[in-house]
C-alpha cells in the first residue's frame, strides 16, 4: 500500500569502500592515542614538554636516545615504531579510498566548500551515497546530527532527546569542516564570531557545522560549485545588526 517507508540500500559496490574508509577513522584514532602516550612519558620523565612536530619529526632511534632507562628506552622506539606502521597504513588507505571517490560526481563539488579538504570529501561522499533520498536540506542536516533534536508530541515534551539518531561519520566531518572553515575562511569566521558573541563558541560551531550541511546538499543535489554569495549574501551581517539596533531602540516593535 506504499504506507511505510522504506530504508536505504547503499551501494554494493561502494559498501566497501566506505567501510575501509571507516577503518582508516579507527588507524587516526589508535595513532593519536599513541602519540599522547609518548608525549606524557615524556613530560613524566623529563619534566618537560615535547611539541606535535617533533614528535612527528622524529626516528625511532631517536626516541630511544631521550632516556636513559631502557624499559623506557624500548617503550619509546616501540611506539614510534607503531605510530609510524599506523601511518603508512593511513596513507595506503587514503589512496585506495581516492581513486574511487573521484569517480563519484559530489566528491568534487565538495571540496569546493570551505574546510573540506580531500579527507571530509571522501567521508562525505561515501557516507550519503544516494543524495536524492533526502527530500531537503533540513533532512540532510538533521541526518548528520547537525540539528537540534528533539521528541515532541503536540508542542510537548515527549522524552528524553534522540542524540544519536544520524550517521555519526557526517556529524563528526562537518564539525571537523566547520573548525577549519572559521581557521581559514573569512566570511565563515566573520559568521562564527558573531553566533559565538551571542551564545557559545560550542554552539556556533554547530551551527556552522549545519550551515556547511546544508550547502553540501545543496552542492550535491544541484550538482553545482560552492558559492558564497548563497551562504553568506552580502549586507546579511550589515542588515541583521541595523535591525538588532533598531529593536534596541524600540523594545515595543
Amino acid at each position: 500500500m506504499n504506507i511505510l517507508p522504506t530504508g536505504y540500500i547503499y551501494d554494493a559496490e561502494l559498501r566497501p569502500v566506505r567501510d575501509l574508509l571507516r577503518r582508516r577513522l579507527s588507524l587516526v584514532h589508535q595513532r593519536s592515542a599513541l602519540m599522547i602516550s609518548f608525549k606524557s612519558l615524556y613530560t613524566r620523565t623529563t619534566g618537560q614538554a615535547m611539541s606535535l612536530s617533533r614528535l612527528k619529526g622524529m626516528e625511532a632511534g631517536e626516541a630511544a636516545a631521550l632516556y636513559e632507562h631502557p624499559a623506557n628506552q624500548l617503550i619509546a622506539t616501540i611506539q614510534k615504531e607503531h605510530m609510524e606502521q599506523l601511518s603508512q597504513s593511513i596513507e595506503r588507505v587514503e589512496k585506495a579510498v581516492l581513486k574511487p571517490a573521484r569517480q563519484l560526481p559530489c566528491y568534487n563539488k565538495l571540496t569546493t566548500m570551505p574546510g573540506v579538504g580531500k579527507i571530509l570529501g571522501m567521508t562525505i561522499t561515501l557516507e550519503v551515497g544516494e543524495i536524492g533520498r533526502f527530500k531537503g536540506a533540513g533532512n540532510f542536516a538533521s541526518y548528520c546530527r547537525a540539528v537540534d533534536s528533539r521528541r515532541t508530541s503536540n508542542q510537548k515534551n515527549k522524552g528524553d532527546n534522540n542524540r544519536k539518531c544520524g550517521n555519526k561519520y557526517l556529524a563528526w566531518a562537518f564539525v571537523e569542516a566547520a573548525n577549519f572553515a572559521k581557521r581559514y575562511d573569512e566570511r565563515c569566521r566573520q559568521w562564527f564570531d558573531r553566533k559565538a558573541a551571542r551564545t557559545s563558541t560550542v554552539i556556533a560551531t554547530k551551527a556552522l557545522a549545519c550551515k556547511l550541511a546544508k550547502a553540501a546538499w545543496y552542492l550535491m543535489s544541484e550538482q553545482v560549485a560552492y558559492d558564497p554569495e548563497r551562504m553568506f549574501p552580502r549586507g546579511f551581517g550589515r542588515a541583521a545588526a541595523s535591525q538588532r539596533k533598531v529593536l534596541a531602540k524600540n523594545p515595543g516593535d
